[in-house]
């Protein structure tokens, strides 16, 4: 059965394949390498291609190619090398679908055992040369087919066994020549290294069935060492209860189990349905969140409508409205007479309320300078008290920096001198008169004292020249 959607590269190869001559066929199959080249590696492309290469049977192609005489081949090694390449890439990766049988077990087997018979014959030719030349170019065929070998085996890992146990492979071991032996060596390790990761993949597949296997027996002896101790607690408890007892015991015990199941059953049944009814739980949840945008977009739209609404005027008003309206201002008026007043009456409230307002707007212009004179203290008493926090210690000060402690203030600066003047005499006082003083005392100094010209900290309002 041909695939559907072929590549048309592959219908117009296949075409040219069955359309040429025998001895053409193989320069037309190495089209095949620019092909798979050109396309990405591990894509989807790339797998449909090899798949639609082995439906139009261009492997088995390559296969018999492979199996004729290198010499009546054109281009020779070159050109059989390339096929071996070619079919090497083509056959990993490669799904077979319904001729996976046929594929595994005729096909695969036959491609590693026509790449040994290939080592073989480039041996026995490479040995035999005589030119160095000839030789380099032979070898480098050799190592060109070995590499396609351990690409088929790398993807088909089954078939290492295929190639141990054939003699040509026996064949290739038994060489002399350095170069051959050392080629054949290297894919001897590597297809070894392969194996090794197979069994060690094997290993982990059979450790994890086991540990599976060892966890399903643990959880089924907890369960019959549970069971057990039910049931022997079961036992203890019905050779506690009385015999007459022992209908009523039983008929409880089976409706605690009955509620217990229901429990269970009832929880396992709601959240089947509220698994079942989620996805329409939440279409509900999002029409309700798009109603409610819908709503709001909605009541902006008539507000800006209302508010960008032309002017239409006002409606016309009737005869009988005119009327109607007319009458309940009479009615009003009749109601509510306004107070007479004479000219000189009306002058003189007139000054009486200019005058206070007068009277105001001073008392308000008092309280605004007031105000002002205010928000000017506190804020050069904010001034003041950064500088002092800011200011360095007396010990560090510089001959500039005592200017930063002078203050303005008049009673600050009596205030400060009296406390300088305290510190010092206590200072200076004799240790005998600071017997029986406490921590907050204050020292009385008098006042002839205050009157001492410092000339250093706290002058009031004027710096020292």
């Amino acid at each position: 059965m041909k695939p559907t959607g072929t590549d048309p590269r592959i219908l117009s190869l296949a075409s040219e394949v069955v359309k040429s001559p025998e001895q053409n066929v193989p320069v037309v199959l190495l089209k095949l390498k620019e092909i798979i080249n050109n396309t990405p590696l591990g894509s989807s492309e790339l797998k449909k291609i090899k798949q639609d290469i082995y439906c139009y049977d261009l492997i088995r192609y390559c296969l018999l190619v492979l199996s004729q005489d290198y010499s009546r081949i054109q281009g020779g090694w070159a050109t059989i090398s390339q096929l071996t390449q070619i079919l090497s890439h083509c056959c990993v990766g490669l799904e077979p679908g319904e001729d996976a049988e046929e594929f595994y077990n005729e096909l695969l087997p036959s491609a590693a055992e026509n790449f040994l018979i290939l080592g073989r014959q480039l041996q026995t030719c490479f040995i035999n040369a005589a030119k160095g030349e000839e030789k380099d170019e032979l070898l480098h065929f050799f190592q060109i087919v070995t590499d396609s070998l351990f690409w088929l085996v790398g993807g088909h890992v089954q078939l290492i066994q295929n190639v141990l146990q054939s003699d040509h492979f026996l064949h290739l071991l038994q060489t002399d020549n350095v170069q051959i032996g050392s080629t054949v060596m290297t894919m001897v390790q590597n297809i070894l290294h392969i194996n090794r990761s197979k069994r060690a993949k094997k290993l982990l597949e059979l450790n994890r069935q086991k540990e599976e296997e060892d966890r399903r027996l643990q959880l089924q002896l907890q369960r019959q060492r549970a069971m057990r101790l039910s049931r022997e607690l079961r036992l203890s408890m019905l050779e506690i209860v009385h015999p007459g007892q022992m209908e009523k015991h039983n008929r409880e015990i089976e409706e605690k189990s009955a509620l217990i199941i229901q429990k269970h059953w009832r929880g396992y049944r709601e959240r089947k349905i509220f698994l079942q009814q989620k996805p329409s739980l939440v279409e509900y949840k999002a029409a309700v969140i798009l109603q409610r945008a819908t709503l709001k977009f909605l009541a902006k739209c008539r507000k800006k409508k209302k508010l960008h609404a032309p002017w239409q005027g006002l409606r016309e008003l009737t005869d009988a409205c005119r009327i109607e309206l007319k009458q309940q201002v009479d009615d009003y008026v009749r109601k509510h007479p306004g107070s007479q007043m004479s000219d000189v009456a009306s002058r003189e409230l007139h000054s009486q309320a200019q005058e206070r307002l007068q009277h105001y707007f001073m008392g308000r212009a008092l309280e605004d300078r007031a105000q002002l004179h205010r928000e000017a203290l506190k804020a050069q008493i904010s001034t003041n008290i950064e500088q002092l926090i800011k200011a360095p210690n007396l010990k560090e000060a510089e001959w500039k920096e005592p200017e930063l402690f002078l203050s303005r203030s008049r009673p600050v600066a009596a205030k400060a001198k009296q406390d300088h003047l305290t510190t010092l005499k206590h200072i200076q006082a004799p240790w005998w008169k600071k017997l029986g003083e406490e921590a907050g005392d204050e020292i009385d100094v008098p006042k002839d004292e205050l009157s001492v010209e410092l000339g250093t900290l706290f002058i009031g309002g004027t710096k020292p020249p």
